[in-house]
């Protein structure tokens, strides 16, 4: 366990990635992002494979959907990468591993959640082909929840707090976040079309997944629950078995939104969409491995600032220095216990992965 695989900003973080890759034996495969990171630097989702093109079993860990959620899956996927006898278990004839990292580098390098077009990756899988699903507890909540200056006033916190008393915590979350695709400039939005880091996931999927039987995929992300407790929240396909299959895999412990168990709401456009229509042939399990950072309102509050500084950019240095390290820690907790706690609970969910995916199919 090497707390200094974690790394403090987008940059810095790759790098690691690519080092590691590179001394562990991996080529990387670069998906060049079109656009410069803050700092100028190239933006990509990076691609590191372990195992034979034809392995029956696939292990995907992926980083940073949610660009500045990105700090804790990268931390985890380098302590990965530096370990040998992690990786010595994992080579088998039928076993390949998957590292994607960066889903969205344009949000984690600029220290946003969202992408470069303000969509919520994690809520952009979706068939734009279909009339889209329609938010109206969004548009209740609007006039509270986007600020018009900063920080917000206290009428419109306590409108929202008065809201949850109302209608329960769980409704006002999942108004918020569940995705919506009334309001580009908003929060949550989930695009009118798939953005760059959806049609790139779809075509790394396309070369690394459609060969395979199984596929198990831990998505890390951070912001929900109680501070450095990992949370194994199920994505996978809401049938019976399905989610007999993930409980026999990861144990009682595992909560799905649908089931309303998860500190997460339900939401709509979610990466596993994506991987069941890609890879139809192969049994697919997957989690999103959701570790708690600050509190709740402390994270909304986060996200309340950061968005009103996308609609005013001009604000002063001083002020942006501090919405952007307002933002930064309420989706990573920069000290060592949290770290630790993170590799900790991510080894342990990995190793039961690694387990239960290379096990006979019955």
């Amino acid at each position: 366990m090497d707390l200094s695989s974690f790394s403090q900003h987008y940059a810095e973080a790759r790098q690691k990635f690519l080092d590691a890759s590179l001394a562990a034996g991996l080529l990387v495969e670069s998906w060049v992002h079109p656009l410069p990171g803050r700092d100028g630097e190239e933006l990509a989702l990076d691609v590191a494979r372990l195992g034979a093109p034809d392995a029956a079993n696939l292990l995907v860990i992926s980083s940073g959907c949610h660009g500045a959620e990105g700090f804790c899956g990268s931390g985890l996927q380098v302590d990965l990468l530096r370990d040998a006898a992690w990786f010595k278990r994992c080579k088998r004839d039928d076993l390949a591993v998957l590292f994607l990292h960066a889903l969205n580098p344009h949000g984690f390098s600029w220290l946003r959640r969202v992408n470069e077009d303000n969509v919520d990756l994690n809520r952009n899988f979706l068939d734009f082909t279909q009339p889209l699903p329609d938010n109206p507890d969004y548009r209740a909540l609007v006039h509270l929840l986007l600020p018009k200056r900063q920080p917000p006033t206290l009428s419109s916190t306590l409108g929202l707090i008065g809201y949850a008393l109302r209608n329960g915590r769980m409704a006002l979350q999942s108004g918020i976040s569940r995705g919506q695709h009334s309001d580009p400039r908003g929060l949550f939005f989930a695009g009118t079309a798939p953005v760059w880091s959806n049609l790139t996931l779809r075509r790394i999927l396309q070369q690394h997944g459609q060969h395979c039987q199984r596929i198990g995929w831990i998505d890390v992300h951070t912001g929900l629950g109680p501070t450095g407790v990992g949370e194994y929240i199920y994505k996978g396909r809401q049938e019976p078995e399905d989610i007999a299959r993930g409980r026999s895999w990861w144990g009682e412990k595992m909560t799905n939104s649908t089931e309303g168990n998860s500190v997460s709401a339900e939401l709509n456009g979610t990466i596993d969409l994506m991987v069941l229509e890609t890879c139809p042939q192969a049994q697919y399990n997957g989690l999103t491995l959701e570790y708690g950072t600050l509190s709740g309102i402390k994270v909304l509050n986060a996200l309340r600032a950061d968005h009103w500084l996308y609609c005013n950019p001009q604000a002063p240095d001083a002020q942006i220095q501090r919405i952007k390290s307002q933002l930064r820690d309420a989706f990573y907790v920069d000290t060592d216990a949290w770290k630790r706690a993170v590799l900790q609970q991510g080894r342990k969910v990995l190793d039961l992965t690694v387990f239960n995916l290379t096990r006979p199919l019955l």
